[in-house]
């Protein structure tokens, strides 16, 4: 699914951008969409794969280094993009041929700012297009943006975004491949609850039993009945679980586990 080359005649300078951890598995094929990009920069945390020997295929830029919190790795990255516009993509995620020429036709007369970009979120070969949220999967975010337009926090998981200028939003999804099956969301609710409950820590308030004990049934809720998860039969049932066990899970690791 090889997006088109770059046409410098088709506006400013838009760099890709990668942050990756042993993604040697779907790293090659995320950056295959990302050839319609001016420049393509990966910004490899700890890796110990070939996920070097991958990207090096692909990269105008490759930079190598540790970072605990993802939001400075991610900064790092923004910081080593010389493009007018950069657009940030994970590697389980792929930028179709539709949403390559709509990039490149939006940064042709914007003036800046951020662009929300929907997701298509599959989990296995199944698309899933309700139920997500809750700090469980997204059905938009900004991930298109001018220079200086973003910026993450200091948050281990899911940090907070500090945005800046005219806010859009494109019509064609990326695609996201969240998980291949049960098993990987439930390794999934393990990083999270794990980065999660160390954030908590830090804070120094990690809140109370009673009150994420709540979130169970209040984030089930949201994400079953008022995002329609309940219009993906047991997918939904699924996101909806994991999303009301994420704060629970976090909060108990938070008070029981050490360091």
């Amino acid at each position: 699914m090889s997006s088109p080359p770059p046409d410098p005649a088709t506006g400013p300078k838009l760099s890709a951008l990668v942050t990756v951890h042993n993604e040697e598995a779907r790293l090659g094929e995320c950056l295959d969409t990302l050839r319609f990009a001016d420049e393509i920069v990966v910004v490899l945390d700890d890796c110990t794969d070939g996920s070097k020997e991958i990207a090096a295929d692909y990269t105008t830029h490759l930079f190598e280094g540790s970072w605990e919190i993802e939001g400075e790795r991610r900064n790092y990255g923004i910081g080593h993009c010389s493009g007018e516009w950069i657009l940030e993509v994970d590697a389980d995620e792929r930028v179709p041929e539709a949403l390559a020429r709509e990039i490149r036709e939006t940064i042709k007369d914007a003036a800046g700012g951020y662009f929300l970009i929907p997701f298509d979120n599959y989990i296995g070969k199944r698309l899933v297009r309700f139920g997500w949220g809750a700090y469980w999967g997204v059905s938009a975010t900004v991930r298109l943006f001018s220079k200086g337009a973003k910026s993450w926090g200091g948050q281990r998981i899911h940090p907070s975004l500090e945005l800046t200028g005219t806010r859009g939003r494109l019509e064609t999804p990326m695609i996201h491949y969240v998980d291949r099956n049960i098993s990987d969301m439930i390794a999934r609710l393990d990083r999270y609850s794990t980065a999660r409950a160390r954030d908590l820590r830090d804070q120094g308030d990690i809140g109370s039993f009673s009150a994420n004990l709540r979130r169970i049934f209040s984030r089930f809720f949201k994400c079953f009945i008022i995002r329609k998860g309940y219009r993906e039969g047991i997918y939904g049932f699924l996101i909806a679980l994991f999303a009301g066990l994420y704060p629970i899970v976090s909060y108990l690791k938070a008070r029981i586990e050490e360091e």
